[in-house]
């Protein structure tokens, strides 16, 4: 096991160092000298040749790259040279020495992301953006977990039905849909049109009905034939069901019209066009977790913001774990121990919640843990749009202002957590079933 656990371990180094050669050369190769935007429009020579001495740009290409990897290594080697670009200097780095190596000593210390060209120091500016991102991504995999296993059972459970058709076209439009997308219809939508008051539309509700009333009408014709005379009792949640399949179709028809109407000027048609006023959503299209009261200067957590950018950021895993929890509920529900439960006369709700979801989570739980470390990435223009205040939304702000010590100390902070999360689901594949650590 422990030769197993250090191959993952090696992997994740090899892993985060690809990560990090590969975007320092990217980001360097665009051009343009920091020193210049640092040093403002009346640096003399002088000055800029100052800065570009602190920053390191004086030297080749090969050396920054070596040398932004002896600050990032927890292990690297400095000396006591003031004018050396390896000169040990305690404001920047925090750590212990061990021992000299020629003129150089060993040192034990935190890696150091180095310094914003614009904001300061990196470390400092990462710790205070990401625990936004990390509750966003947390509520985000919530809203999708919850959600996700719920109609992936039901659609499980009603193959071949309406309900398991409507979720598999709502799964293939949530992982196909761009996140941007997304966030500005979730943004303008129940955040700016629909906060104060609702405009909602009558024909869904209308086909709703229409459905349910053709839901009864069947039960009463199919109950007068012979081959059917043994059903006596009314089904209200069959007649739901056709229902529910009248409001998706209304639902789709209004929202083809209100396309139709808004981008080619349809005429106005008196049914599928009306609406009813309703309340509003109340939800705000931007702001932060921690927002500050005008008038007594006091934060507070902003909880009103956070709904719909992790909705919207939300929308993707749950198309994903619901699929999911559907294919694995139909392979764990044909298992012979099923067939044995349902042989003891257990209830459906009792075999499917007992017996058959437990062992169904497996490849869910999976798909979460990964989904998690992917919302920090994808939730760069979630923020955006939201403008909610996440490292997401100050990596795109470093890599407009080409301010590269943010742009790689946040994508290493990303890949950091890829790495972490999926050694942790590794190790514990490997002791839950021995098999994977003998491949």
């Amino acid at each position: 096991m422990g030769q197993y656990i250090l191959k993952k371990i090696i992997y994740g180094f090899l892993i985060l160092f690809g990560v990090v050669t590969l975007v320092f050369f990217l980001q360097s190769s665009i051009g343009g000298n920091p020193a210049l935007l640092l040093g403002g429009q009346n640096a003399t020579p002088e000055i800029i040749a100052n800065i570009e001495k602190d920053l390191g740009l004086d030297l080749p290409l090969y050396e920054r790259y070596g040398l932004y990897l002896n600050d990032l290594s927890p292990v690297s080697f400095h000396n006591s040279e003031p004018e050396s670009h390896i000169y040990y200097d305690t404001s920047k780095y925090s750590g212990i020495a061990l021992f000299d190596i020629g003129q150089k000593t060993l040192i034990i210390k935190y890696p150091y992301l180095r310094r914003s060209y614009i904001k300061g120091d990196v470390a400092d500016i990462i710790l205070n953006k990401l625990p936004a991102t990390l509750v966003l991504a947390f509520f985000a995999v919530l809203i999708a977990f919850i959600f996700g296993v719920l109609f992936g059972i039901l659609s499980a459970r009603k193959k071949g039905s309406f309900i398991d058709n409507t979720s598999f076209m709502f799964a293939i439009t949530g992982m196909s849909a761009p996140s941007f997308f997304t966030a500005a219809i979730m943004s303008n939508v129940f955040g700016v049109l629909w906060a104060e008051e609702s405009n909602l539309p009558i024909f869904p509700l209308v086909a709703f009905l229409f459905g349910l009333f053709i839901g009864i009408i069947n039960f009463f014709l199919k109950r007068n034939k012979k081959e059917v005379t043994l059903r006596k009792k009314f089904s209200f949640s069959k007649a739901l069901i056709w229902g529910g399949q009248g409001f998706v179709i209304g639902l789709v028809l209004w929202t083809f019209y209100i396309i139709g109407y808004s981008i080619f000027g349809f005429e106005n048609i008196p049914l599928i066009g009306e609406t009813i006023l309703g309340p509003g959503t109340g939800l705000d299209p931007t702001g932060s977790l921690i927002g500050t009261d005008d008038y007594t200067g006091e934060d507070f957590y902003n909880w009103n913001s956070i709904v719909l950018p992790a909705i919207t950021l939300g929308v993707r895993p749950l198309a994903i774990v619901m699929q999911l929890m559907r294919s694995s509920m139909l392979d764990v529900m044909n298992e012979d121990y099923i067939r044995t439960a349902r042989a003891k006369g257990l209830s459906e709700f009792t075999v499917t919640t007992k017996h058959a979801l437990k062992n169904a989570m497996n490849p869910v739980v999976t798909a979460i843990s990964g989904s998690f470390a992917s919302l920090l990435a994808g939730s760069v223009f979630v923020e955006k749009v939201f403008d909610w205040k996440g490292i997401g939304f100050e990596l795109l702000e470093a890599i407009r202002s080409n301010d590269l010590p943010l742009v790689l100390g946040i994508t290493i902070v990303i890949s950091a957590f890829f790495v972490l999360i999926n050694l942790i689901v590794d190790i514990l594949y490997g002791f839950l079933d021995p098999r994977i650590r003998l491949k």
